[in-house]
């Protein structure tokens, strides 16, 4: 059976370096929900939101994300939330709370966290990971880069959580 002429044309896309195109993006996560922002940062990483989207090629965005202290949670996963860590050494198993991982020195590690494990192990993946940035304050040492502002709470009203929300 002969195909037609039109599906003889029809050629699956697939990025090759020089046609890559990485920008730079910055998302305040001031009242955003830590799921929903890490599911949004995680697709910018990978290049998925791209018509042009190759599984193999690393033509995700750059993604800086601040205000990394101030992001929330949903129900009691500030409270309840455990992160566990092992030193290597028999017994040696740590944990934390999220809400104390966002009080202490290195609120970003939340953030990061979450990302990482919304994204596929492997070498493609920590690649991928090094174009993220997180600062815990409002400030960040990336504006020579000129990143455009992705506004993540006007995306969807689920996406924020306002303090009012906490007490209902």
């Amino acid at each position: 059976m002969r195909l037609s002429s039109e599906s003889e044309n029809m050629k699956t896309f697939s990025a090759k370096p020089a046609d890559i195109d990485k920008k730079w993006v910055v998302i305040d996560a001031q009242g955003i929900v830590l799921g929903r922002l890490a599911s949004i940062i995680a697709m910018r990483l990978r290049g998925k939101h791209k018509p042009s989207f190759t599984p193999h090629m690393d033509m995700g965005d750059n993604v800086i994300v601040v205000n990394a202290r101030e992001v929330q949670m949903t129900g009691n996963k500030r409270a309840d939330k455990t992160y566990y860590r092992h030193t290597g050494y028999p017994g040696g198993i740590k944990s934390t709370t999220a809400g104390k991982v966002l009080e202490g020195k290195h609120p970003e590690r939340v953030i990061e966290m979450a990302v990482k494990r919304m994204m596929p192990g492997g070498p493609l993946t920590r690649k991928q990971l090094s174009n993220l940035r997180v600062y815990g304050g409002a400030e960040h040492p990336h504006e020579a880069q000129q990143p455009l502002p992705l506004d993540v709470a006007a995306m969807n009203p689920k996406n924020t959580r306002s303090s009012a929300d906490r007490s209902a």
